[in-house]
Order: structure tokens, then C-alpha cells, then sequence
């Protein structure tokens, strides 16, 4: 599969992305209504992609986002540094003190247990990045200057506002003139887009999007929400099986040409605790799928997704095999729910031995 990298020694980075960063709060095993302290990580659909490139497969990242200068903000960049993810193109927009001007986005994540589902409690409004336009960032000495191979974004980031949207298409474009790879998660949430339109402004941002996305992930309902093409029993998701997601993904794939591979991530929930697995791609019109992962066990499900994209972005920087993409993809995302916080703690080595049918010995 040639996707059209750019070489490596003409790019400052292996993959950037742009999106919102929060504060995660967590209680740990306790619940957010009875908590009396709270680990905090740093968190966001975008970034933890960038950020499992990085510490668990050693590419060189960076990420486009904003922060309100404060206390906080520079806790987050704090955080992201510890990551290794590059913090240059970070702005920082001045604020009143107690965030009438702009904000950082904080978010209350309990993980869940068994029948108890996890839940997820963010205060994001009037965020730093939810107001930055296109002009303040120079995505010209980005994608131009300094050259990045492959930028990831999503669904999340497009939604948080009515600029957020118009931003995440001009930062599109000019990753596309400079023939950066794009990947674009669909990530369905239907509470952002309620805000600036609802589902006919989520369809009409996304499908624009879409038409310049080289790579398109999603789970089956975002396919269905945000583009409007459904599976073959027209959304019924009950009994469907990778064959018939692979027939909707031949239909995203004929509906935007300039996709070169369409995904869709199968995650079947029996509980908050145990999920089925799996992951099914589309590529010049044939269906691949990966391994299925029988009653994995979930000790936090955040990051699910974005630890997949970790490794599909990994396997396709460094194979350019879709089959090998989306192994990586679905052991990366596989592993990164076995520790807590939204950020994978893999290593690539422990990727590997998974696809390759390793298992949970203790290694001495």
C-alpha cells in the first residue's frame, strides 16, 4: 500500500496532531460523587495517539493545540513534556483569572467496574483551543518549513466549536499541499455537536473533512452518524459480523477516493470489565481484519481507540502493510487498557510479542 510518505530526513517529525489536551481527574477505584483525592493525568482523543507514538514506538511527535496561560495550563505542559511529546507549537492565550476570557478543559473520568459502567464527567466550555482560528497557528512553517510525515486529528476537536471546525479544515489543507498523511478519527460526540448544529452540522463538517483524509477510523455508529453510510442491515449492530463491516467500509471508500484505507474498531461490551476485540480495514476495495481479542480484560477502557490509532500510525510509518497497520493496532489498543490513564504504558516490544500470539507469563 503506497500512502506517499514523505521521507524521513526531510521532516522535523514522524507524526503531529491537533486537538484539545485536558486535565484528567481521576478517583481510581473509587467514584467521583464519594472521592476525596484524585490522580491527575494529561488527556485528550488526539493527543493520545501522538503520545503512544512517541513512548511506546519512539517517533518523533508534536502537538498543535492551546492552553489558558495559567497554573493549569502550564501543568499540562508539564505533563506533555514528561511524555516526550514536543511542546513547540503550543499557544497560550492570556486569560482573566477565573476563565470568563478562556479556559483549560478538565475532565472526571471513573474507570467502572463489572456492570458498573465507566463515566466520564468533562467541563471543557470556553476552552483555550475551542477559540483559536487558523491564523494562529502558522501552519505554513509546520507542514512546510519544518515538515511533518503524517497528521492525526478527529471528531472531537472538530466539534468543540464553530471555529474548531473551520480550523481543522485549514490545517487539512495545507498538510495536503505539502503531501502530509492524514488521518481522521470520526469519534461521535453527540453532545459537542449539539451546541453548533447538531447531527446536519456534524454530517456537513465531517463529510468535508473526510474528502481530505487519507485515513478514516471510526467504530460502526460513527461511520453511520457522521457520514451517513450505514451497514448493510441499515444500523442494526446486534449480530453483525467483520464481513458485514467490511462491506460498509467498501462503501466509505467508494463514497471519498482520496481515502485510502477506511477502519472500523469492533468492540463488543459484555462488561465495563470484558470486551470482545477486533479491528476491520478496507484498502484498494479488499477487506483485512486483525486477530480477535476473546474477553479482554479492561481495567480502563479510556485511550481504547487512540492507543489503536497509536500502532495502525506506527505500522503504516514503518511497513506501509495495512495487515501489519492494523496488528499493531489492535495489540496497542489492547494492552493500553490494561493500565490506568488515557496514555498507553507499552513498549513496542510488548506489542510485538502480543501479535505474535505472546502471553501473560511473568517475564524474569
Amino acid at each position: 500500500m503506497n500512502l506517499g510518505l514523505r521521507k524521513i530526513e526531510d521532516c522535523k517529525y514522524d507524526a503531529v496532531s491537533i486537538g484539545e489536551i485536558m486535565l484528567r481527574l481521576d478517583p481510581g477505584d473509587s467514584r467521583i460523587r464519594s472521592a476525596r483525592s484524585f490522580r491527575v493525568w494529561e488527556g485528550g482523543a488526539e493527543y493520545n495517539s501522538i503520545r503512544g507514538l512517541h513512548k511506546c514506538f519512539g517517533q518523533r511527535t508534536a502537538v498543535i493545540t492551546a492552553f489558558a496561560e495559567n497554573e493549569v495550563g502550564r501543568l499540562l505542559t508539564d505533563l506533555i513534556e514528561q511524555g516526550g511529546v514536543s511542546t513547540e507549537y503550543i499557544k497560550y492565550k492570556k486569560t482573566d483569572g477565573i476563565g470568563r476570557i478562556c479556559r483549560n478543559g478538565i475532565n472526571f473520568c471513573e474507570r467502572g467496574f463489572g456492570l458498573r459502567g465507566g463515566i466520564g464527567c468533562p467541563d471543557r466550555f470556553n476552552s483555550a483551543i475551542s477559540q483559536m482560528s487558523a491564523d494562529d497557528f502558522d501552519f505554513e512553517k509546520i507542514f512546510g518549513q519544518d515538515g511533518v510525515r503524517w497528521l492525526h486529528t478527529g471528531g472531537i476537536y472538530a466539534a468543540l466549536s464553530e471555529t474548531s471546525a473551520e480550523t481543522i479544515v485549514e490545517c487539512l489543507k495545507t498538510a495536503k499541499k505539502y503531501g502530509t498523511v492524514i488521518s481522521y478519527d470520526l469519534n461521535y460526540r453527540p453532545s459537542l455537536w449539539e451546541a453548533i448544529g447538531g447531527l446536519p452540522k456534524c454530517q456537513e463538517v465531517n463529510r468535508k473533512i473526510a474528502e481530505y483524509a487519507d485515513v478514516l477510523v471510526g467504530c460502526e455508529e460513527d461511520y453511520s452518524t457522521c457520514l451517513g453510510i450505514e451497514t448493510d442491515d441499515n444500523g442494526d449492530l446486534s449480530h453483525l459480523d467483520p464481513e458485514t463491516y467490511g462491506r460498509m467500509l467498501q462503501k466509505v471508500t467508494k463514497a471519498y477516493p482520496n481515502c485510502k484505507m477506511a477502519v472500523c474498531m469492533l468492540d463488543t461490551v459484555t462488561t465495563a470489565s470484558v470486551n470482545d476485540w477486533q479491528v476491520v480495514c478496507c484498502v484498494d476495495g479488499e477487506v483485512k481484519q486483525t486477530r480477535l481479542y476473546k474477553d479482554l480484560d479492561i481495567y480502563d477502557r479510556l485511550g481504547f481507540g487512540d492507543a489503536f490509532s497509536s500502532g495502525m500510525i506506527y505500522g503504516m510509518l514503518t511497513t506501509e502493510d495495512a495487515q501489519k497497520a492494523i496488528e499493531y493496532g489492535a495489540a496497542s489498543g489492547a494492552l493500553a487498557v490494561t493500565t490506568p490513564g488515557d496514555n498507553t504504558m507499552a513498549v513496542c516490544e510488548e506489542v510485538e510479542a502480543l501479535m505474535n500470539n505472546g502471553d501473560a507469563r511473568v517475564k524474569r
